[in-house]
């Protein structure tokens, strides 16, 4: 494969920072190294509290599930989610015997379509929360969204697993509503080869988020709340008290050595991936009558997605990246709404003619450190090509 959709981030010294690491102890399973990931990524981030769980998917569940505690959320009431965002969003939801309501997106941020989303906010009641997903590393209309959901209340939580450092002005994303998902996996930003983080700035929340990473257990909670609930409970050995239900999502040690070296290496990471989205956004621009140009104020690009208005070029433009050994994929998985496992809200989908297009005549391919400024010649003559 010429340009994969990701290369290899773990570098040698990590490899060396590992062996060191399994050298040194024969504690592997959470501990300090975890906490000092989280530490580390909490001031990086700009929030107070980050919890380091085992993948993104479950940085979405535990957060999901905390709201729903934490607010006493009843069964069915109403979560509002794009029809174009990752699998593991909208499951947890379903799982929480909470209801998803989907919004159509917007072709320039690739997040809600507004004018839909008041819509949907207008048709329907008890919706408690909005599940932004900042998609590809392009920052959300998250002020607007923020004013559309005020009047009814509704709280505002954030998915950046494909958006580390993305910006809205001085702020990264992440940091506008009650609690963000983050995603450290081989293809995203930076990797701890599995891995993810659930992050607030709300201290009851942050303590449902430890509880519910390791079983609902008392003793995962900060040292001054486990004494107080051991004493409340003293007819219950305090190291197996249970205060809520839970999962195991822990991550290891060895997942959080790696990533505190790849933190340390982030920025410039993101600075090299947002010069490689310039020379994408200018081909873009010379290709504008056949391709949708997305938003770049803020990006922390993740990719490059090609949207074509016609079909045939999007045919055309797949067959070329095939030949030139250029891997690819559809924009997330396209409309969720159009697989097996939503089909409850398949009559919902026929509405969302901006995911609809997107499902159709939408990919992306990788961006990422090692992409060069040469590789876009190839890009820029597949276009020419398929004029």
């Amino acid at each position: 494969m010429n340009w994969p959709l990701q290369k290899n981030a773990v570098s040698e010294e990590e490899i060396n920072l590992l062996i060191k690491f399994l050298k040194s102890t024969d504690k592997y399973t959470q501990g300090e190294k975890v906490k000092e990931f989280e530490k580390n990524w909490s001031t990086w981030q700009g929030c107070k509290y980050s919890v380091f769980v085992n993948s993104g998917s479950s940085a979405n569940l535990i957060l999901i599930d905390s709201l729903k505690e934490h607010y006493g959320w009843k069964e069915n009431d109403r979560i509002i989610l794009p029809a174009i965002t990752w699998a593991t969003n909208i499951s947890p939801v379903i799982q929480s015997n909470l209801e998803p309501i989907f919004v159509d997106i917007d072709l320039e941020t690739l997040s809600f379509d507004l004018k839909d989303l008041k819509r949907k906010i207008e048709e329907n009641e008890n919706i408690k929360g909005i599940f932004i997903t900042h998609l590809l590393g392009i920052p959300a209309e998250v002020a607007t969204i923020k004013e559309i959901c005020s009047e009814k209340q509704i709280k505002i939580f954030e998915d950046c697993c494909e958006s580390h450092g993305a910006k809205i002005g001085d702020s990264k994303v992440g940091n506008f509503g009650e609690g963000s998902t983050f995603s450290s996996y081989f293809g995203h930003h930076m990797t701890s080869i599995e891995g993810g983080f659930v992050c607030t700035n709300n201290y009851e929340l942050y303590k449902l988020f430890l509880l519910k990473r390791s079983h609902g257990l008392a003793r995962a909670l900060p040292k001054e709340d486990f004494e107080k609930v051991a004493k409340e409970n003293p007819g219950i050995d305090s190291k197996f008290l249970f205060l809520t239900h839970g999962y195991n999502l822990r991550n290891t040690e060895l997942h959080a050595v790696i990533g505190i070296n790849q933190l340390k290496k982030l920025d410039q990471i993101i600075k090299k991936r947002n010069e490689n989205f310039e020379e994408y956004y200018e081909l873009c621009k010379k290709n504008q009558e056949r391709i949708y140009l997305i938003k770049k104020e803020g990006i922390s690009s993740f990719s490059f997605p090609f949207i074509f208005k016609e079909k045939e070029a999007y045919t055309k433009f797949k067959e070329k990246l095939k030949e030139n050994s250029i891997e690819f994929r559809p924009i997330i998985s396209g409309n969720l709404l159009m697989h097996p496992f939503l089909e409850k809200y398949k009559e919902g989908a026929k509405n969302l003619k901006h995911a609809k297009l997107v499902h159709e005549n939408g990919i992306y391919i990788g961006n990422n450190q090692f992409v060069k400024k040469e590789d876009f010649k190839i890009i820029n003559k597949i276009l020419e090509e398929i004029q």
